[in-house]
Order: C-alpha cells, then sequence, then structure tokens
C-alpha cells in the first residue's frame, strides 16, 4: 500500500477511532469467547467423562467441584452446558456491537471522505474541470468512495480476527503438542505466500477495471446530457454502439477479476480441506498412540476448522482491500490536485475602475497562444463591444477577467488593482457573466433565477426578468414561475435559457459584467430591447458585450476588433464601417444578408414587460 494511502485510510480510521475502537475490544472479545466453547468440551470429556486431571485454574475447578458434591455428575455437565450458552450470549452481543459500530463508523468515513472530494472538487482551478470527464469524477466519488465504506466496514476487523485467532490457536496448541501443530498449520505458509501474489494481481486487474468503469460512466453522462443533439443528427445508434463496446470492456475486466477470484477461492478451499484432513488424521493417531486425549483431539480439530473460516475470508478481505487501495488511489489523485489558492493578504478593492490589458499572452496546455501581446484599456461605466473571428481570444478574454485561467505573461488589472493579488470569490461576485450556453439546474425558474441573490425579493426578480425579457414566456408558462425547466434547462429553448441567465445576473449585480455570445440565440428586436434596457440598469457598471453580430455591437461606447489574439481595430461603429477591415467586411455581409433593421426609434430607452419571442 502507497504511503499516501495509508495515511488516507489511517486518516478515516482516525476520525473514528472511538467507533473502531470499541468495534476492535468486541471483536478481541469474541474471538475469545470464540476459543471458550471446545474448552469447555474438552474439559468434560477429559475431565468428567474420561478421569483426566482438570484443565481449569483453581478458582473455576473448585466451582466445578462444589457442583459435584453428594455424587451428583449431572450438576457439572449442565453447569458446562450453562457455560456454554452464556458464551454463546456474550458471542453474539460482542457480534451485534462490532457491527454496529464499525457500519457507524465506514458509514462516518464514507460520508466525510465524499464531503472531502466534493469540497475539493469545488476549490480546484477550472483548468482541471475542463479537463477532467464529469462520467468518471461521479464514478470515484461514488463507487470507489463505496468500496472503501466496504473495506472498512467488512474486512477492517476481519483482519484483526484472522491474526488474533492465528496466535491465540498457536498459544493454545502448542503446550498440548507441538507435532500436532506443526502438521495441523503446515500448509498456512504456502496459503500466505499465494495471497500475497493474488493480492498484487488482484490490484492490477481492479484498476484496469475501475478504469474502465469510469470510461463507461462517462460514455453514458456525455450520451444522456446531449441527447437532443444526439436525436437531432440522427447518431442514437452510433451512440449505442459507443456504449455498448465501452460496457463490453467493463464486463470483460470484471470478468478477468472474477476469473483471478475464483482461483484463489478454489485454492483456498482446497487447501483448507487438506489442512483439516492432515489434522484429524494426526490427531487420530496421536490419540491411538495415548500421546493426546480425546479432549485434546476435539481441541485441535476444533479450532483449525475455527482458523479455516478466517484463511479462507483472507482472500475474500484481499480481493476487497485490492479493490479499495485502488479505490483511494483513484481517489487521493483527486485529493493531489492543487486547488486554487489566493495570494497572502488577498485584496477586495473597489472594482468600478477602468479594466487595462497590458501587453497580456495567453497559451491553453502548451498549445500556441491565444492572445499575444493584447493590450486595451476599457473604462469605468463604459460599454466596449468585442469582435473577432473563431479563436482570436474573444472568450479567453472573459475568463482571464473571472481569474479562471492566469495569463503567462502581462498584467490585467482593474482600477490599478492587478488580479493575481485579489481574493478569487470576491472577484467572480464582482464580475458578472453570461455565457452562449448557459447552465440551468432542474429547479423551478424562480429558483434558477434567485441562485444568483438568494436574499432578492420577488419584485427584484420579476424587474430582472422584465430587463432580459423573460417576463413574458415564463408568467405564460404552464406553472408560471414555479415551472420545472428540466435538466441543464432542457425545456427551455436556447433563446429562453439566454434570457433567464441574463436576469440571473442582472439580479447578482456587479460592478461587471459580461455578455458572451449570450444573445446568439434570440432574434435581433429581443436582442435590441434587452440591450436597450440594459442601457438604462447598468448605469455606472463596465459592461463588456462579446458576439459576432453587428446590430448587437453597434451602440457600444467602442469596440475593439480581434485578430490572431492581437487588437486589429478600435472605434465606434461609424469609425469603423468606414474604415477598410474585419469589422467593415463582416457588417456588409451581415448587412447584405439579414436585411434586418432595429426597432423604431421611438422604443429608446423603454421596457416592453411581459413581451415573449
Amino acid at each position: 500500500m502507497k504511503t499516501r494511502n495509508k495515511r488516507l485510510l489511517g486518516q478515516l480510521v482516525k476520525d473514528n477511532a472511538g467507533l473502531f475502537m470499541g468495534a476492535a475490544l468486541c471483536t478481541i472479545a469474541s474471538v475469545f469467547l470464540g476459543f471458550m466453547t471446545p474448552a469447555v468440551l474438552a474439559e468434560v470429556l477429559d475431565h468428567y467423562l474420561g478421569g483426566m486431571p482438570s484443565r481449569l485454574p483453581g478458582p473455576f475447578d473448585q466451582w466445578a467441584l462444589s457442583l459435584g458434591a453428594g455424587g451428583n455428575t449431572f450438576a457439572p455437565l449442565l453447569g458446562a452446558g450453562v457455560v456454554i450458552i452464556l458464551i454463546s450470549l456474550l458471542n453474539g452481543v460482542c457480534s451485534f456491537y462490532k457491527g454496529r459500530w464499525t457500519a457507524m463508523a465506514s458509514e462516518n468515513a464514507a460520508r466525510s471522505l465524499r464531503d472531502r472530494l466534493y469540497c475539493h472538487l469545488q476549490e480546484l482551478p477550472f483548468s482541471y474541470h475542463s479537463h477532467a470527464s464529469t462520467g468518471d469524477l461521479v464514478q470515484r466519488c461514488t463507487s470507489d468512495v463505496d468500496n472503501v465504506r466496504r473495506f472498512l466496514s467488512f474486512h477492517l476487523m476481519n483482519i484483526i480476527t484472522t491474526a488474533l485467532m492465528v496466535g491465540i490457536a498457536l498459544a493454545l496448541m502448542l503446550p498440548i503438542s507441538v507435532k500436532v501443530t506443526l502438521v495441523s498449520l503446515a500448509v498456512m505458509p504456502f496459503l500466505l505466500v499465494f495471497s500475497m501474489v493474488f493480492f498484487k494481481r488482484v490490484i492490477k486487474s481492479f484498476r484496469a477495471a475501475d478504469e474502465s468503469d469510469g470510461r463507461m460512466s462517462a460514455a453514458l453522462q456525455e450520451n444522456l446530457t446531449g441527447v437532443r443533439v444526439v436525436r437531432a443528427f440522427g447518431q442514437a445508434q452510433k451512440e449505442i454502439e459507443r456504449f455498448d463496446e465501452a460496457n463490453r470492456d467493463q464486463r470483460d475486466k470484471y470478468i478477468s477479476s472474477v476469473h483471478l477470484e475464483a482461483g484463489y477461492w478454489g485454492l483456498s478451499d482446497a487447501v483448507s480441506s487438506i489442512q483439516i484432513v492432515l489434522t484429524m488424521v494426526i490427531c487420530v493417531f496421536e490419540a491411538i498412540a495415548g500421546n493426546i486425549s480425546v479432549g485434546d483431539l476435539v481441541v485441535f480439530t476444533s479450532y483449525v476448522s475455527m482458523l479455516v473460516g478466517p484463511i479462507r475470508q483472507l482472500g475474500r478481505i484481499l480481493s476487497d482491500g485490492g479493490r479499495s487501495m485502488v479505490a483511494l488511489e483513484r481517489i487521493d489523485e483527486i485529493l493531489r490536485q492543487k486547488e486554487e489558492a489566493d495570494p497572502p493578504g488577498a485584496a477586495r478593492p473597489d472594482l468600478s475602475g477602468d479594466i487595462v490589458f497590458d501587453d497580456v499572452s495567453f497559451r491553453y496546455d502548451g498549445g500556441q497562444d491565444v492572445l499575444n501581446g493584447l493590450s486595451f484599456t476599457i473604462r469605468s461605466g463604459e460599454t466596449v463591444a468585442i469582435l473577432g473571428a473563431t479563436g482570436s481570444g474573444k472568450s479567453t478574454i472573459a475568463l482571464l477577467l473571472q481569474r479562471m485561467y492566469k495569463p503567462q505573461s502581462g498584467r490585467i488589472t482593474i482600477g490599478g488593482h492587478n488580479l493575481s493579488g485579489m481574493d478569487r470569490k470576491y472577484l467572480r461576485g464582482r464580475v458578472g457573466l453570461v455565457l452562449q450556453e448557459p447552465f440551468l439546474y432542474s429547479k423551478t425558474i424562480y429558483d434558477n433565477l434567485r441562485i444568483a441573490a438568494p436574499h432578492a425579493g420577488r419584485p427584484e426578480v420579476e424587474q430582472a426578468a422584465r430587463d432580459a425579457q423573460a417576463y413574458g414566456f415564463i408568467t405564460e408558462s404552464e406553472k408560471g414561475w414555479e415551472t420545472l425547466v428540466g435538466e441543464r434547462g432542457v425545456t427551455l429553448s436556447g433563446g429562453q435559457k439566454q434570457r433567464a441567465a441574463i436576469a440571473r445576473t442582472l439580479l447578482k449585480g456587479g460592478d461587471i459584467l459580461i455578455f458572451d455570445d449570450s444573445l446568439s440565440a434570440v432574434d435581433t428586436q429581443t436582442d435590441a430591447l434587452i440591450r436597450r434596457n440594459l442601457k438604462e440598469r447598468r448605469k455606472g457598471v463596465t459592461a463588456i458585450i462579446i458576439s459576432h453580430r453587428i446590430l448587437t455591437l453597434r451602440e457600444a461606447d467602442r469596440i475593439l476588433v480581434l485578430e490572431d489574439g492581437r487588437l486589429a481595430q478600435e472605434g465606434s461603429h461609424e469609425e469603423l464601417i468606414a474604415r477598410p477591415g474585419l469589422y467593415q467586411r463582416i457588417n456588409l455581409i451581415q448587412s447584405g444578408l439579414s436585411g434586418e433593421e432595429e426597432p423604431s426609434g421611438g422604443m429608446e430607452g423603454t421596457r416592453v414587460p411581459g413581451r415573449t419571442v
């Protein structure tokens, strides 16, 4: 077991030390009680029926003699029966509390591990989540944690039981007969060596099986998330084949693991049977020779039979232990990831100042530069639009402003304060971002909007919906504000999701609002109405609008045109359409193709509550 895995498992046990300690004490008591029954039977056979000297310590022997006073030979036998019954009852009580406390401790450990994983995932940088497989992460937080829980619940005490039983058996059997003891346990070293070989192979097998399970979970999660796309492009059969391939691979990996376990169980059964037969044969011969008594024969055969169970259980311990070690490794892979951290003394400055990109360069994972020495300034309260071809770095600017990523060179400041020195949660709380593909939770529309501002009242929520042109479709829905939007907002159209997301961001407020192509799914008239409502609402708020649509950009105070990660053009709409370049070309293309016009000037600055699109 790797050192980190030992430390993680040890921490889980330490956090529930009281429960595990109580379960361990019950386990120890149960093992000792288990060895007492054969000892009582041996005493009856040798002493009371065979007339041999008593095996009992002085006080117990005197008590037994008092039972037989007056020639009553039945009383000691009855006393022995009562003792066996009491031993069984005590054993049952110990087993009950061992199971109860172990279950409580293992469930607490699993809950703690899940919480730790979930909280750690929340603190990992955006770059980690952009590459990680959601299905695999879900599998690690569920199945892998459950494997650890099962090991703690069923097998941690079994390790104590096995070790203790072997030790006690040796201590009790050796004084009676060294020869019989050595013969009885002759096959155990072979079984232990084979167990170690099995353990190493089973870890490798379970690692492959768990990774395959993660791939299957990822395939399932992607298919269910993208079911609309799958249906729209008629890819259902292809997705079925893809899932079937992952499912078949998982089956093959687990069958390979089952074959390993079956081989071990078969061999351990054979070894255990050989062990019992050897013990019976040597005990019979030794009893005939007068080297051991009938009671000794009962003790040896009973103790060896008692050892068969734990030895056979060793296979299950090793199997589930190997699975748990693999699970701990996969869990630890997440926990080893470095959390996103703020610098010491992270600042929470006023974010109403100018936004300055100063010679900023950025690339994703060692690829080519997305931004290459980009420099520009957005003045406080200004509305700036950004236009550029796909891959020119528009969305990257939005992510950098929320410090989802850090630039490789250059600096970004707001009001003269460097983003790298700010409290990231404070920064993201003050910089609102609406994405082209917004994420909505499987809740009511009202709850989805209030996520951004849990303390907002109904009037504030409704006003934000009006400003985002979402009020109409919400109130006209079957259940109005209590309409469930489905997972990821699947029951809403693209335009409705975008408008709900805009309303949510407006309700949140902030010093800076970024709209990353978040009006792409609405028609131009609704686009214009939303922008005009936003213009009235966001007085004093700096706004950045990223879009491919000229009609969305034209009313901005300034427009930045990006090409190959650099600032190619800058100016107002009128200045840029008069200047040769990318903006002029796109304007000519869109003007010629769409023929769409802005709503009439009489609507400037007005709101249109309840309008649906």
